[in-house]
């Protein structure tokens, strides 16, 4: 699957989460599983590093924010590469532009949220290489429920780039159904964004 990169989109404020703005969602550890109490992003970083390799993560500025520096140096260390995005306040679909428009001579990306932990490896792979067999999008689902990761191919590289606001990449995906990749993860469903969530999930 050469030059498929992953995308992990990692610079959310996490409003839902902790609407003071207090404490980094990201950080915080993540529920029972094989990443059990390792940071959120870092675990979900992990398991798109060992589904492709090369991921580059999508961050916020650091400035003199301590979560945020903490959050770059995790990622970092893990071996992804940082791609700082300044309109990273206007919403995910800005974000993701960030992350494609870094990564403009990729074949696909796979796109993975930070706050997604528990996707399972072989699922970001069976993405991945549905993008290498010719698919223009695909996505995980479990029955009849799509879930992530989300991936597309270089074709969509301009609607991507053009990105903006918060609604990701939804309109594309509605002009563009993606190829359904059915896997028996529950992970691919499991979003964690309210504490009482990420609670719930343990």
């Amino acid at each position: 699957m050469d030059g498929i990169v992953g995308i992990l989109l990692a610079a959310g404020v996490g409003q839902r989460f902790d609407p003071t703005g207090r404490r980094l969602k990201l950080l915080e550890p993540a529920p029972a599983g094989p990443h059990a109490g390792v940071p959120l992003a870092l675990a979900s970083a992990r398991n798109l590093l060992n589904a492709v390799g090369t991921v580059y993560a999508v961050v916020r500025p650091a400035d003199d924010d301590v979560g945020q520096q903490r959050l770059h140096a995790l990622l970092s260390d893990a071996g992804c590469r940082l791609v700082i995005c300044e309109q990273a306040r206007e919403g995910m679909g800005a974000s993701l532009a960030c992350g494609v428009r870094a990564t403009a001579d990729a074949k696909g990306w796979v796109i993975a949220l930070a706050d997604m932990p528990a996707i399972e490896p072989g699922s970001i792979r069976a993405v991945a290489r549905a993008l290498a067999e010719g698919y223009d999008t695909a996505a995980a689902f479990f029955g009849e429920r799509r879930g992530h990761p989300v991936g597309f191919a270089n074709s969509l590289y301009a609607e991507l780039a053009a990105l903006s606001g918060d609604d990701g990449a939804r309109r594309i995906l509605a002009m563009q159904p993606p190829h359904r990749v059915s896997v028996a993860d529950r992970g691919v469903l499991l979003d964690l964004d309210t504490p009482a969530g990420l609670k719930a999930s343990l």
